[in-house]
């Protein structure tokens, strides 16, 4: 019986994949190495990172601006724009030094091995790394654990899904699960009862 609804889950995830259409599909895994990525397409750019958000801000002014195409760069078949001339010049001296961490995903989702989400504005600087989340639950459940949380998302990440697709990671993780996963309600309850605690 559990076989069954497993096939049945994961038929039901290949035709979400399906319906969601191409563009996302193609918008969030480019030829290059930055794959996956937090893209969508907006005009001649086809990955766009971040909905167009200026990642050098986050170091630079401590704050989420948005980038404008007259200032963008392609950075391995990823489109990044920037508020400035300035951020422009600081990125394209050193991409990797500026590149959101897990693809621009929800750091709290690669946690559970999923890529998917991630909102400009709900962001963390740790150890000079830029870590996007996809809204402030995530980011508050992902911070009950620090360490432990970023040690899941490095493994999951480098194990499963850089370099694949996805949205095929996403349906198979939603299908799948993680032996450690939690629901969102489950997690806002430990962030509600941490903070109880306080």
């Amino acid at each position: 019986m559990k076989q069954t609804v497993n096939r049945a889950l994961v038929l039901a995830a290949l035709a979400f994949v399906a319906l969601t259409g191409c563009s996302a599909m193609d918008a969030q895994n480019p030829s290059g190495v930055l794959r996956p990525v937090n893209a969508v397409a907006d005009g001649s750019d086809p990955h766009l990172m971040l909905n167009g958000a200026d990642i050098v801000a986050y170091f630079v002014q401590g704050r989420p601006m948005r980038g404008s195409a007259q200032f963008s760069s392609t950075y391995e078949d990823v489109t990044f724009r920037f508020a400035s001339a300035e951020h422009k010049a600081l990125f394209d001296a050193q991409p990797k030094r500026y590149l959101p961490q897990f693809g621009g995903y929800c750091t709290n989702g690669i946690v559970y091995g999923i890529p998917w989400g991630g909102d400009m504005d709900t962001w963390r600087i740790i150890d000079d790394k830029l870590y996007i989340f996809g809204g402030q639950g995530s980011k508050d459940a992902f911070e009950l654990d620090v360490a432990g949380n970023l040690k899941l998302a490095q493994h999951y990440w480098a194990d499963e899904v850089a370099g694949t697709n996805s949205f095929w990671q996403r349906g198979k993780r939603l299908v799948f699960r993680v032996p450690h996963y939690k629901t969102g309600a489950a997690l806002a309850a430990e962030v509600a009862s941490a903070r109880s605690q306080q």
